[in-house]
């Protein structure tokens, strides 16, 4: 009986280290996205690229033999969901990294966690210069960024409003209560002068809270201003041009940033027409094909906002090429690796990190809004 017992045991332990060895060659990442709330389209379209990336991954036999979990949580748009979420990613999940967010503002928001934890996040779209710096322009070891910063996109939407349109007049209407909306605005500005533009009305509103823009926007026409610009996010922008092509202001042209999202078509209609947009990467671009053929197949539907999808998909990506460069799930090594990251294809571009963790001179993307969908305009790089 003692025997079979002592048998029966180390059957038992046999089976537990077994598992524990299982669970130890799983690779768990954490992704933060908004699944629901005004940014729920830019969310869904990023968890569903992140799990094509993950699948495809797993799929070849994972990373050195080691497959990936991905564990999603929605942080609903608000920097204190995301908080959460973050926390239990660490302390729960345990997972060796974070993908996400797209909001500037929620990754300043979780960086003190992930620092102090040691577990390497990567914004996707988050463009303000405090999400891998802090307020002493110290570099924050455990954050990353995949996208090109708001001091080079404002540098981009100036050189391209003055340079490209000729336009000298600028106004300015932000969201100031978003640190993207902000940052986004300061760094245009200053570009705009030095490229000799005047910004001749800048003008504020408060997130959600508001919806009609037309007291702002009459501002802005009586200025004179003979182009707009929207350092915004999607829905408000909308709102803002069709605003003010009811207003009558037919001549103004818009020029944004990434914030362009394809449902703003839903509420701005046939006013998004000839608007232009700085991004990160175009529809268009023949190395992306595969990618929006598979997400297709894969949810029976087109990847819309394929910005955040792109960048989703690329910095799992990225980050699949990190852990297999350290060897080890261990946060501290991805990090290392993510930091030492040199010419890296990628599907939308070639990376390489400067001291700041962000991507070194990466091409500015203009779209134009034409025919019901963002197209390929041009690349630029800012003299």
């Amino acid at each position: 009986m003692r025997k079979l017992f002592v048998l029966c045991m180390a059957v038992a332990l046999c089976c537990t280290m077994a598992a524990g060895a299982m669970a130890e060659e799983t690779v768990k990442i954490g992704y933060l996205a908004a699944l629901t709330g005004d940014w729920a389209a830019y969310g869904q379209t990023e968890k569903n690229t992140a799990q094509l990336a993950v699948d495809e991954i797993n799929a070849k036999g994972g990373i050195d033999g080691r497959k990936v979990e991905l564990v999603v949580y929605d942080f609903r748009g608000r920097q204190e969901d995301a908080v959460n979420a973050v926390r239990r990613l660490l302390e729960e999940d345990k997972v060796s990294a974070i993908v996400g967010a797209n909001a500037s503002g929620i990754n300043i928001a979780t960086a003190a966690l992930v620092n102090r934890a040691e577990v390497p996040q990567i914004g996707t779209v988050s463009t303000n210069p405090m999400v891998t710096v802090d307020r002493k322009g110290k570099v924050r070891p455990y954050s990353f960024r995949i996208c090109f910063t708001d001091p080079y996109q404002g540098k981009l939407i100036a050189w391209f409003a003055a340079k490209e349109l000729g336009k000298t007049k600028a106004a300015v209407l932000y969201d100031i209560a978003s640190d993207y909306a902000q940052g986004l605005r300061e760094f245009f500005i200053k570009s705009f002068e030095e490229y000799g533009g005047e910004t001749v009305a800048d003008e504020a509103f408060k997130g959600a809270q508001d919806v009609d823009f037309r007291a702002q926007l009459t501002k802005i026409r009586e200025a004179g201003a003979d182009v707009l610009v929207l350092p915004n996010m999607g829905k408000e922008m909308a709102l803002i041009m069709k605003q003010a092509r009811e207003l009558g202001m037919d001549d103004l042209v818009f020029v944004g940033g990434d914030g362009y999202a394809e449902f703003m078509w839903e509420i701005a209609g046939k006013s998004m027409e000839n608007s232009y947009w700085i991004n990160h990467v175009s529809p268009s671009d023949p190395n992306m094909a595969k990618f929006f053929e598979d997400y297709e197949a894969k949810y029976n539907d087109e990847c819309k906002e394929f910005v955040n999808g792109i960048l989703g998909y690329d910095a799992m990506y990225w980050l699949f090429d990190a852990i297999d460069r350290a060897d080890s799930t261990d946060s501290v090594k991805i990090a290392q690796a993510l930091a030492d990251t040199k010419d890296l294809q990628l599907h939308h571009a070639t990376i390489t990190m400067d001291e700041f963790h962000n991507p070194l001179n990466k091409d500015g993307i203009v779209l134009i809004a034409k025919d019901g969908k963002g197209q390929f305009f041009k690349k630029i790089k800012p003299e």
